[in-house]
């Protein structure tokens, strides 16, 4: 049997931070490293992703790419 490569809740759910910025990249049609900027100016991975993983993961990548292009523009609005 092949062992099985067990990884922590925190790596988990910074995959899917990657993937968040990834996915949102792709719709905006810019680079991860801007994307990755814009929502750390904002707090956005902080206070809005890693609070509401729970929530967020279950919805496909298409309309997370959109909630967060959304609460990133507003939150950018903010400031």
């Amino acid at each position: 049997m092949k062992n099985v490569v067990e990884i922590s809740r925190t790596q988990v759910m910074m995959t899917f931070v990657a993937t968040c910025i990834e996915t949102t990249a792709r719709l905006l049609n810019t680079s991860y490293k801007e994307v990755y900027e814009r929502m750390k100016r904002v707090g956005l991975i902080e206070r809005f992703i890693l609070p509401h993983y729970e929530t967020l993961h279950s919805e496909s990548r298409e309309n997370l790419a959109e909630v967060l292009v959304e609460c990133m523009n507003n939150w950018e609005g903010r400031k």
